[in-house]
């Protein structure tokens, strides 16, 4: 990549960070292109050369977001770690860059642009739950998982857990440590506490 072509890379990236904050702190409708262009430092002409316009600029800003999720979720499947640690990992993980990601928002833009829908749509189906579930095998093939729970149930269950994280309950840091450590203790071994013998 030449010099021209790793600056006009920055300026992508600056215009997208600028529009996800912006988006994610004040809605999409609210937000207007040259409120982009001025966090980002960029001219709107700028911004309508590299991505056409804001419902464009939205979609590739989704599409980024989700692929880089993507690539910490396999780099975390692929790593050495056992597999407990690996479950904690992506229950507990930091959502980076992704409050624009949170459920609420996703559901609010789906609704307002069938694209950004079928995109979300297609990389679950597609890509994020063939991993996870190829994931969820293995646990059971080396036999951290109970084989007789269903792949479903192991994946919803996983999702609440990971939903607990954003209760109010879990804002104070030092509280958030104490719980989290209880919710592993749960996830782990349910009410029981301990394995079963």
């Amino acid at each position: 990549m030449d010099g021209f072509q790793r600056r006009r890379e920055r300026k992508k990236e600056s215009i997208r960070r600028a529009a996800l904050e912006l988006y994610s702190k004040y809605g999409v409708q609210k937000v207007r292109v040259a409120e982009i262009a001025k966090k980002a430092k960029v001219s709107q002409v700028t911004i309508y050369n590299y991505f056409g316009g804001k419902n464009e600029l939205l979609r590739d800003v989704i599409s980024r977001l989700l692929n880089e999720k993507l690539q910490e979720h396999i780099e975390l499947v692929e790593t050495d770690l056992p597999f407990p640690e690996k479950i904690e990992k992506f229950i507990s993980e930091k959502t980076r860059d992704l409050a624009a990601l949170n459920p609420d928002f996703l559901k609010s833009i789906m609704s307002e642009d069938p694209a950004i829908k079928e995109m979300v749509e297609d990389f679950a189906k597609y890509r994020f739950i063939p991993l996870m579930l190829n994931f969820i095998e293995k646990g059971k093939n080396d036999g951290y998982i109970n084989k007789s729970i269903s792949t479903e149930a192991i994946l919803l269950y996983i999702n609440i857990f990971k939903e607990a994280k954003r209760s109010d309950m879990l804002l104070d840091q030092e509280q958030n440590q104490r719980l989290f450590k209880e919710l592993a203790t749960l996830f782990y071994y349910g009410l029981l506490g301990k394995p079963r013998e």
